[in-house]
């Protein structure tokens, strides 16, 4: 090759931008956030709260879209299937770890679609239910439903969503019947059970505390190793005696696989940023969400151990998609 062609092939290239170059100038325009699940859901309340301080620091905006619908794995399937460039991102709940069990004909892979990059808190749910039913206790509820196998119904928030697993764990951990009422999402699900339409919701804490409190709900217990800082009343399924009921939710921010590793790392590192600002910390507490601190390494190990332990979990329960 002649000395004119290498110096034509050297312009080419250095007027080419390369992978490393785009990670660095990242994010150049506003991001899109998919969170599967409705407007004022749990997930979506979570994910507003860190993104908009993330948004801050990143210097441009981060668009929330709701992309609702079985059980999380519609929005889910967009962000597997965008370009990744780290414009398009997921926040999800462990739900994301339930659906491969269930759905048959998903049109994306979790395991290698998806990169894990940060968790944004963990929490129990709380089992709530309407005062109007008569039921003061958990353990009036597990005797009111196994007299009358198939009486009680539960709602969630879709179907192989951590509300509706929340509820099957108990239910086979206690041994009764009840019916699930899947809905888009949680905030659908608390109205039919404060309306009384329903009988049980297994509810992530931020979204149901204030009926609690105004006495518009009673919280039977909550699904976690240890009580609620802010339901320190209320006990929890294993303090009620059922073994191996306990089931917290947690939520995480993904993108796409084959993000460039040095957006991912961005993107891990000021989250971490945006979690320790004392306004969202706050914030965050008051919904009953607890800080889960992991690298990014110990959280893609954490989803692909609890992808292998929801697919025993849901074979157990015979959990199915309509």
């Amino acid at each position: 090759m002649n000395r004119t062609c290498l110096t034509l092939l050297s312009v080419l290239l250095l007027g080419m931008p390369s992978v490393e170059t785009s990670a660095q100038a990242w994010p150049a325009k506003a991001i899109r956030a998919i969170v599967p699940f409705t407007a004022g859901s749990g997930t979506d309340v979570i994910s507003r709260l860190v993104l908009d301080q993330l948004s801050t620091q990143l210097g441009q905006p981060i668009v929330v879209e709701n992309r609702v619908g079985a059980g999380g794995t519609i929005g889910v399937a967009v962000v597997a299937k965008a370009e990744p460039d780290g414009y398009t991102i997921l926040v999800q709940s462990s739900a994301l770890t339930i659906a491969p069990s269930i759905y048959r004909n998903l049109t994306y892979d979790t395991a290698r679609e998806l990169a894990p990059i940060v968790p944004l808190g963990i929490s129990p749910n709380v089992l709530v239910i309407s005062p109007s039913k008569g039921i003061k206790a958990i353990y009036e509820l597990v005797a009111a439903a196994k007299a009358k196998p198939g009486a009680i119904s539960f709602a969630s928030a879709g179907v192989g969503t951590n509300t509706h697993l929340s509820m099957e764990r108990l239910r086979l951990s206690a041994g009764f019947d009840a019916v699930h009422v899947p809905f888009k999402g949680g905030t659908e699900a608390v109205t039919e059970v404060l309306a009384g339409r329903v009988d049980l919701f297994f509810s992530p804490i931020g979204i149901v505390v204030s009926h609690i409190r105004a006495r518009n709900l009673l919280a039977l217990a909550v699904n976690s190793r240890k009580r609620s800082s802010i339901l320190p009343d209320v006990p929890t399924t294993l303090e009620a005696g059922f073994a191996d009921s306990d089931y917290p939710i947690w939520w995480g921010l993904f993108a796409p696989a084959k993000t460039p590793r040095e957006i991912v790392e961005k993107l891990h590192s000021e989250t971490l940023k945006a979690l320790e600002v004392p306004n969202v910390q706050e914030k965050r507490a008051t919904l009953g969400i607890e800080p889960m601190v992991m690298t990014q390494t110990e959280f893609e190990a954490h989803v692909k151990n609890e992808l292998a332990m929801n697919a025993v979990l849901v074979k157990a329960t015979g959990v199915k998609s309509d």
